[in-house]
């Protein structure tokens, strides 16, 4: 028992020492990572763009006189975890776009969040992008920028609008669709008070095959009724020839030639 326990804390010892994030404080996010290459829509209108797409997405964040932005996402229990970031970007005012592999800027994860440190030693203004990955047809995220614009564009051929299928949180948000690219774009124009935002989206195809399901169900449905309805029909016939029903309705036609009630006659 006192073997295990010693090799217990060595292992503990071993983790710690070399920046494990989910028990022991932060480490860097390595420089491959955040150098990846991805291209960012920066002449978004809202403070908040988010660009899904079939296995990944992109998101871009408008930052006023800051030094970091942290962002994370919350589990099914909703407990924080931090964002696996790449492709890490900041565009200035005046345009000029920066990486980390041309600047001082870079981002440290540990188990509940990540955190992004501007280029520079003070306070900046401009927009900072990265990419992370995801699944699925649908997108959370907790409001990091509390009282700002959002925009959350689907994938393509991505629609919201049919309550079986969709769900949008929360509401005063609009909808619009480019036409060329086929994608349909989210917005709170008002800016987002609440605690988190959540998307769930369905595919145009999707659509179609759950019309047809119901149709199908509907047919099927219509000829499970005929069908019960032409054996119980069948079942009567099959007892009237039998005579089975034959002296409950004799009974039923002779109900006034009983005679009189009892003691009357």
């Amino acid at each position: 028992m006192h073997r295990r326990y010693l090799a217990l804390v060595a292992v503990l010892a071993l983790v710690g020492l070399s920046g494990c994030a989910g028990l022991f404080g932060s480490n860097q996010v390595s420089s491959d990572q955040l150098n990846q290459n991805a291209s960012y829509d920066w002449d978004a209108q809202s403070d908040v763009s988010v660009t899904l797409n079939k296995s990944s997405y992109e998101a871009v964040y408008a930052v006023q006189n800051n030094e970091s932005l942290t962002v994370y996402d919350r589990d099914g229990l909703g407990r924080e975890q931090s964002v696996p970031i790449s492709a890490l970007k900041f565009r200035y005012e005046n345009g000029t776009v920066v990486t980390s592999a041309n600047s001082s800027m870079n981002a440290t994860q540990s188990r509940s969040q990540t955190t992004i440190n501007f280029p520079g030693s003070g306070n900046v203004t401009g927009q900072v992008a990265y990419t992370a990955a995801r699944s699925g047809k649908a997108y959370a995220t907790p409001t990091h920028l509390q009282g700002a614009t959002y925009a959350v564009t689907l994938p393509p051929g991505g629609r919201v609008g049919v309550p079986l299928l969709s769900q949008v949180n929360p509401g005063g948000y609009e909808t619009s669709v480019d036409e060329e690219t086929d994608r349909m774009t989210v917005r709170w124009p008002d800016g987002v008070s609440a605690q988190q935002l959540r998307v769930r989206y369905y595919l145009q195809r999707d659509l179609y095959i759950f019309g047809g399901l119901f149709v199908v169900a509907i047919v099927l449905g219509s000829i499970g009724t005929l069908y019960y309805y032409r054996q119980v029909q069948s079942a009567r016939r099959r007892r009237k020839e039998a005579g089975i029903d034959l002296e409950d309705e004799e009974t039923d036609d002779d109900f006034g030639d009983d005679g009189p009630p009892p003691g009357m006659r």
